[in-house]
């Protein structure tokens, strides 16, 4: 879009400022590193799962077990939904052209999230539950020591 310095483009440019500020301030309280403490898979416990740190960093994420990389790309956020949404876009990785969509929950040093992971075909869930063939997971993190 071209804009001749004007009140209307003005007014969109700061439309636009307004509305990222809380997906920027949402990012901060993300950033920093988590460790996967319980995961649950189609309505059966997820062992494999637990151990995973997810890395958050601005709007880039990686997700690795016992020091191997296994995803990475870019988050978006929907504070305006509730619940909150979270994507998972990746760019590299096992995942790599896949969308995870999802939702979360922050409490703290505490984050569920609960994803299409197994299915990125399904629709993104809309409680935190992961039963018996919906192809959701429900991860808990705990926020890890600096």
């Amino acid at each position: 879009m071209h804009c001749l310095i004007s009140t209307m483009c003005w007014g969109v440019l700061g439309s636009s400022l307004v509305l990222a500020q809380p997906a920027i301030e949402s990012h901060k309280q993300l950033d920093g590193t988590w460790i996967a403490t319980a995961a649950e898979r189609d309505g059966s416990p997820a062992s494999d799962v637990v151990g995973h740190r997810l890395s958050i960093s601005g709007d880039q994420f990686q997700i690795s077990k016992d020091g191997k990389s296994l995803y990475a790309g870019k988050t978006r956020l929907d504070l305006t939904a509730k619940p909150a949404m979270i994507d998972f876009e990746h760019t590299q990785g096992l995942a790599k052209g896949n969308t995870w969509k999802g939702i979360y929950a922050l409490d703290g040093g505490t984050l569920t999230i609960c994803d299409n992971a197994q299915n990125p075909d399904a629709p993104r869930p809309t409680a935190f539950e992961a039963k018996v063939g919906s192809g959701y997971d429900l991860v808990i993190f705990n926020k890890a020591n600096p």
